[in-house]
């Protein structure tokens, strides 16, 4: 058994049954316009942005774990049908029905992760140097940069800025992913703090979050995972072919490259499942498909 596919498949359903709880309590905090420790404490009141941080914490180990042994290109699009997770559940546990596009979008994700599976195989260490590792850490640090810019830009609207953060977002997430895979497996363990690729993960995660809690707060959350999906899924995708030797198996290159479009393009289709809004009447959360109005 691939060990690496059932951690990929499993850190998918906990980023599927984290997104309606991160999106509730973002919205709960209010919004604020810089990436600040401001943001920080009123997510850290947040009863349901805490329980999906958590199940995005177990998300992220078992995706980590996905990434010693399996390509970019092969976790990153896997991880993207959390949204199909995100659907399925709504179906079942919410009784919001699937129209026939969205059940069309389930089925192009299916077949994307059975083809993903099909031509999966085992990588072996990126042998990178540590300046090359330092650079990673550089590249984050540079895009937070820029998202610092950005959620202080106000002209363009809340559309625009929430699919400009979004996408940033995804590119934190996806530097994260790659920090993952070239990350040093030293013995002993404790030398592992000396690896830049170590910091260049918790540095990425860490404005990912703040990045995405903002955007969705900013606009829908249809907006905001569609343009995470894409940059989370791709960029890797591209950076781990050209740089770092991931290959699928041999003679499966066209079925991982029909695999991943498939998943990444039914991910994005279903992303408005996501959508959650809190009551005006009751104060309480309910869920319902279509487009939220800006905060």
């Amino acid at each position: 058994m691939n060990w690496g596919l059932v951690g990929a498949f499993a850190a998918a359903a906990s980023y599927g049954a984290a997104t309606i709880l991160q999106a509730i309590g973002a919205r709960r905090g209010g919004e604020l316009s810089a990436l600040d420790i401001s943001l920080v404490r009123r997510l850290a009141s947040s009863a349901p942005y805490l329980s999906g941080l958590l199940l995005d914490a177990v998300g992220f180990a078992l995706s980590l774990a996905a990434l010693r042994t399996l390509p970019l290109f092969t976790v990153e699009a896997i991880v993207s049908a959390s949204l199909a997770v995100t659907a399925v559940l709504a179906a079942v546990v919410l009784n919001v029905r699937p129209a026939a596009r969205e059940w069309t979008a389930l089925l192009a994700v299916s077949a994307g992760l059975a083809l993903l599976a099909v031509s999966a195989k085992r990588q072996s260490d990126a042998n990178l140097s540590s300046l090359d590792r330092s650079l990673l850490v550089m590249a984050v640090v540079v895009v937070g940069a820029i998202g610092f810019i950005a959620a202080r830009r106000r002209g363009a609207g809340h559309r625009a800025d929430a699919w400009a953060l979004g996408a940033m977002a995804g590119l934190m997430y996806g530097g994260a992913g790659i920090g993952a895979r070239i990350l040093h497996d030293p013995h002993p363990v404790w030398h592992m703090i000396s690896d830049p690729a170590l910091y260049a993960m918790a540095l990425a995660g860490l404005i990912g979050t703040l990045m995405q809690a903002m955007a969705l707060q900013r606009g829908t959350v249809t907006v905001v995972t569609s343009s995470t999906v894409v940059a989370e899924t791709v960029m890797p995708a591209v950076i781990g072919i050209c740089f770092l030797g991931d290959r699928p198996r041999h003679g499966a290159a066209g079925l991982a490259a029909a695999g991943f479009v498939l998943a990444v393009l039914g991910a994005i289709a279903l992303a408005r499942f996501g959508e959650a809004a809190v009551s005006p009447a009751s104060g309480y959360p309910e869920f319902r498909l279509g487009t939220l109005p800006a905060p």
